[in-house]
């Protein structure tokens, strides 16, 4: 009687712990790279959504101490690889994009950045990246800005002007 007792217990334990770590992971709130998401919607009636999550500076150096890495295909955020979606065909700088939602990434070069809009959208970070699931690539000159934004940030208007700011980094491009 008493080792069921004593196993009742300890099942009871296991179940309240199990439930305790399922609550801490699931509020992605809380984590260091919170969550974001940026929408728009196009003159041409497209709507666009950017999930991603903030990564922090907390006093690194982009390229040095922190993701983007020269030459290193980057997530374009935290955690999870950053989604691009789109509701309708739309070009990006010019380049058709069909409707759809794509992992989106980018490579630092020398003196430009390449942005990929990729299949493969759910995945974590840029672990399983593969070039072959590339459906577009986009070269676009990066910017400086006078100001630094401790978290990167995402920002898209019905212009089609989108985005990409963190310390001191601009990188934008055009959606129609």
């Amino acid at each position: 009687m008493k080792k069921s007792i004593y196993l009742f217990a300890l099942a009871g334990l296991i179940s309240l712990s199990q439930t305790a770590c399922a609550q801490r992971g699931g509020d992605k709130s809380k984590r260091p790279s919170p969550p974001a998401t940026v929408t728009t919607t196009l003159s041409s009636g497209a709507v666009i959504t950017i999930n991603y999550s903030q990564p922090a500076l907390k006093g690194r150096t982009i390229g040095k101490d922190v993701e983007p890495m020269k030459g290193q295909v980057w997530r374009t955020g935290a955690n999870e690889a950053t989604v691009f979606e789109t509701s309708k065909d739309i070009t990006i700088n010019g380049q058709k994009l069909a409707a759809g939602k794509y992992g989106f990434f980018a490579i630092m070069n020398d003196s430009d950045w390449t942005l990929i809009f990729n299949t493969n959208w759910n995945q974590w970070g840029a672990f399983s990246y593969k070039q072959a699931e590339d459906v577009l690539r986009v070269n676009v000159k990066a910017s400086t800005t006078g100001t630094s934004l401790e978290r990167l940030t995402y920002t898209a208007d019905q212009s089609g002007k989108v985005s990409l700011g963190w310390g001191s980094l601009i990188l934008d491009f055009i959606a129609k």
